[in-house]
């Protein structure tokens, strides 16, 4: 199913178990941020982006070191070299993604973000050593910048893609389809929004945070609340400035935010994380958030698994054989 129809999703949604595969990723990968400085093409759609002053490399590479070393306590995770030519790299789940036996390569909107779906290490690492089989969709006229305009809840094979100059329909589809989604739900984010995954947040296909502000219609909010009821969570829209929307669950008990997203969450919030069985961990990254985006577009997912042996990896196959 692939609808903008909010309740006909929902009404499906609901009839689907969770067994499509892992909650939530076995690694991840992140992209240093080498060169990191304002991308003038990013930032005219991105209002999140702060001026040019408030860039701080030096901070911002402190920072990622420091989101590398937490997440690398919690599951295996690597870091790519940056380049200056490709400032926004630090945000590479835009344009690489994993599920169904495969790694996806995006369609970038931006000229200054396609640089970064050339490259062969990348690409080596997800099809070369963890032999999973590309599909590059980096060259078609569509953009999809996957998991930053995908929200996708792994348990249940559900998408929520949010469409705007950053993905249209037909690059949501191919999207779908490549990651063998069962169902997915367009829908336009509200305008002065780029990716749903910066108002949209699920959680180990049990919680979600969304919010209100960055849909066009209420009713798709009001659809994914209910889906995930009773840890459907609306934020605030303090939190939602503060990036408390671009969270991820890494493992399944814990939810990673950033810092200043964490500072944000209202007392009502953290409750609601707490029933739904998350502890909450957070680090600083307000040097990386100049750039427009958070902690949960610094990281790459990697499912390794093919469709049939959901819970094991490439890398345990390879140390099998």
């Amino acid at each position: 199913m692939l609808t903008r129809d909010a309740a006909a999703f929902l009404a499906h949604a609901r009839t689907l178990a969770p067994d499509f595969g892992p909650a939530t990723a076995g690694a991840a990968f992140l992209v240093a941020p080498e060169g990191f400085a304002r991308a003038q093409q990013s930032a005219s759609d991105n209002r999140y982006m702060a001026g040019e002053d408030a860039f701080d490399a030096e901070r911002a590479h402190a920072q990622h070191r420091g989101l590398q070393r937490a997440l690398a306590t919690v599951l295996p995770t690597v870091c790519f070299p940056g380049d200056p030519e490709t400032p926004d790299a630090v945000f590479p789940n835009n344009v690489f993604a994993t599920g169904n036996g495969r790694y996806l390569v995006g369609r970038m909107r931006h000229p200054v973000r396609q640089r970064e779906a050339a490259r062969a290490d990348i690409r080596g690492f997800l099809g070369g050593l963890l032999g999973l089989e590309a599909v590059d969709l980096s060259t078609q006229p569509h953009p999809c910048e996957l998991t930053g305009a995908l929200v996708v809840d792994r348990a249940r094979g559900l998408g929520f893609c949010g469409l705007s100059e950053r993905c249209d329909a037909d690059g949501a589809r191919l999207m779908h389809e490549a990651l063998g989604l069962r169902a997915t739900l367009l829908f336009d984010l509200a305008p002065g929004e780029y990716h749903a995954n910066v108002v949209l947040a699920v959680l180990a296909g049990r919680a979600a945070l969304a919010c209100p502000g960055g849909f066009a219609d209420p009713a798709v909010v009001e659809a994914i609340v209910a889906l995930y009821h009773p840890h459907g969570i609306v934020l605030s829209p303090a939190e939602h400035a503060a990036f408390a929307g671009n969270a991820i669950a890494l493992p399944a008990d814990t939810v990673w935010m950033s810092a200043g997203a964490e500072a944000a969450l209202e007392p009502a919030t953290r409750e609601a994380l707490a029933a739904a069985g998350l502890q909450l961990r957070s680090v600083p990254l307000d040097a990386i958030e100049a750039a427009g985006g958070s902690l949960r577009c610094c990281v790459a997912e990697v499912f390794a698994g093919p469709p049939s042996e959901p819970g094991r990896s490439a890398l345990g196959r390879k140390r099998e054989s």
